[in-house]
This record gives C-alpha cells, sequence and structure tokens, in this order.
C-alpha cells in the first residue's frame, strides 16, 4: 500500500508553477471545454470583493481562461451580494435557485445549487474569506484537468497561515484536518493518505462527475467528494496541486466541532455503504453564560445530501 500511495503522489502532485495561464488558455481552445469558478460565500463582504476582483482581472480580462465567474450567495445578511456583484461576479442566492428544491443553510449546499445554474465544462470552487492567496489558485487548480482526461478532481494544499495574538505567524492551521480528517483517512481509507489536505476548500472538478455525486449539504462536501471520487474511478483521477500559502479568517472550536461532527457522518455513511445517519443529529455543547454557569446547547448537525445534480436537471 505505501509503495502505491507513494507511486501516485509523485505521479498526481505538481506545483502552481508547472501550470502557467497562457498555457493552459492554449490546452483550453485546443479541447474546446468552458470554465467556471464559483464562490460559496455567507456574509463575507470584507473579503469577497477582492476574490472576485483578483480572478475576473487576471484569468478573464487579462487572459481570457475563465468564462463564467459565479458568487452562490448563502443567506448572507450584510453586504457580500453587491460588493461581489460590483467586483464583476454574477451572484445568485442559493435559496432563489429551484427554489421547488428547498434550501439548505452549509457549504455544499451552495456549491450543490451551483450546479443548477452554472454552465462550465471544468468548476473550479474558490473559498470568499481568503486574505492571502492569488489568482494561481485557479490556474494551478485547473492544470491536471486540462492536461490529463483521466483527471477528475484535483486538490490545492498550502501552507495554512496562521497570524497569532503576538503578530507571529503559524503554520498549524487545518485543525479539523489533523485531528479528525487525517485520523479517519489513516485509519479506514489509507489509498488517500497521500492527499495532502483533503479538506481544502480550493479544488476543482469536471462536471460530468460533480452531477453524478450526491452532496452533503455542509462543511462534509470535500471529503464525501474526494472519496466518492476515488471508490467509482480510482486513485489515479485524484491529482493535487501545491498553491503556496493561504491565510484566511478561522473559526471558533465550537463552530470546528460541528464540522467535525458533520465529516464522521459522511465518513461513516460511506463506510457503512449507504445513506442511513447513525445516532443523533446534533451536537451537545457546552458554553458559560453571563454569570459563569456552564450552559448546555445543543446545536444541529446536516445530515442532508443532495441527490445527483443530473438527476435534478433531467426532470
Amino acid at each position: 500500500m505505501k509503495d502505491r500511495k507513494d507511486a501516485w503522489f509523485a505521479r498526481r502532485t505538481s506545483h502552481w508553477k508547472d501550470w502557467p495561464a497562457d498555457r493552459l488558455l492554449a490546452a483550453k481552445q485546443q479541447l474546446g471545454v468552458t470554465i467556471s469558478v464559483v464562490v460559496p460565500a455567507r456574509n463575507e463582504q470584507r473579503t469577497v470583493g477582492s476574490v472576485v476582483g483578483a480572478v475576473a482581472h487576471s484569468l478573464m480580462t487579462s487572459v481570457p481562461l475563465v468564462d463564467e465567474l459565479i458568487v452562490m450567495d448563502s443567506d448572507s445578511t450584510d453586504a457580500t451580494a453587491e460588493v461581489a456583484a460590483r467586483a464583476g461576479a454574477v451572484v445568485y442566492r442559493t435559496d432563489e435557485v429551484m427554489p421547488q428544491t428547498g434550501s439548505f443553510p452549509g457549504k455544499g449546499e451552495a456549491l450543490w445549487k451551483s450546479l443548477l445554474v452554472s454552465k462550465g465544462d471544468l468548476l473550479v470552487f474558490v473559498d470568499a474569506d481568503l486574505t492571502r492567496w492569488g489568482p494561481h489558485f485557479v490556474s494551478g487548480l485547473l492544470g491536471p484537468l486540462l492536461a490529463d482526461e483521466q483527471v477528475q478532481l484535483v486538490k490545492g494544499f498550502y501552507t495554512r497561515v496562521r497570524t497569532e495574538g503576538d503578530g507571529s505567524e503559524s503554520t498549524e492551521g487545518g485543525r479539523v484536518t489533523e485531528l479528525v480528517a487525517r485520523p479517519l483517512i489513516s485509519l479506514w481509507w489509507q489509498e488517500l493518505a497521500g492527499v495532502v489536505q483533503p479538506l481544502a476548500g480550493e479544488w476543482a472538478a469536471r462536471r460530468t462527475l460533480m452531477e453524478s455525486l450526491s452532496i452533503p449539504v455542509g462543511y462534509g462536501v470535500e471529503l464525501a467528494t474526494l472519496m466518492d471520487t476515488v471508490s467509482r474511478y480510482g486513485l489515479d483521477a485524484v491529482a493535487q496541486v501545491d498553491l503556496g500559502s493561504r491565510a484566511h479568517r478561522h473559526q471558533a472550536n465550537h463552530d470546528l466541532a460541528v464540522m467535525a461532527a458533520e465529516l464522521l457522518l459522511v465518513a461513516e455513511r460511506r463506510r457503512q455503504g449507504g445513506s442511513e445517519t447513525p445516532g443523533g443529529t446534533s451536537l451537545e455543547q457546552f458554553v458559560r453564560d453571563e454569570a459563569g454557569q456552564a450552559v448546555r446547547v445543543s446545536r444541529p448537525v446536516p445530515v442532508t445530501e443532495r441527490p445527483p445534480a443530473a438527476t435534478v436537471r433531467a426532470r
């Protein structure tokens, strides 16, 4: 198993500098494919404009690599939609896309709904809260898809930069990856152990793949997509690209715990080979109230998985 993982890592790992945008444009034109960039966002008015603006300028105006730039606004209560539109994105509210299918909060829901409105043959997903990154994230992720038709899914990885209270920088980000996803993979999906950051929010895939998969509505979407792709197409259908360094807004531990519960649920479903929901669907936590007393809080864990988008489009 180790030899197989090492061989995959050497064969399917590249660096963003290996994929210059002008070379990718030539490959795109030769293949006759179209490309959509999708940015899921919820209350990200502070950063979404710079993310959208950088992609629009570098990869639509300077080099016409990207055909479509979409922001999926997931129930924002701030000016996320207005800022994104001014920066050059087409903005959709998730609850207004095919409303007859209902609407759920969550990143996976935004990505699933994006499949119903986007048109690109190749899809690149980029988080809206990035503060250190570059448009090379997009071009780097597209490289393996344009170079090898066997590749279905491309995961990014990077140094995760976190600014500490004293102003220093640390690469000890990715708490849910290190404490939940990597142990799960090492124990039960060892063939995936060479994937540097299985939960990376920046990734790319073929539309045909994404429309064929069931999509968890919450934060389990990245892990589910990785596991399901390998289950269907084998490990060589996945590639990964070193994107350099990345910084973004970090979440509180209580919020990360809900994410961790979602990942455990997604993994357990796939271990069991079905869609049964094990145990309860809420996470019990404790917080301190104003009087300093411990108060029990029950938070729902998203359990819904959307059906393959291709089946919805066909209705």
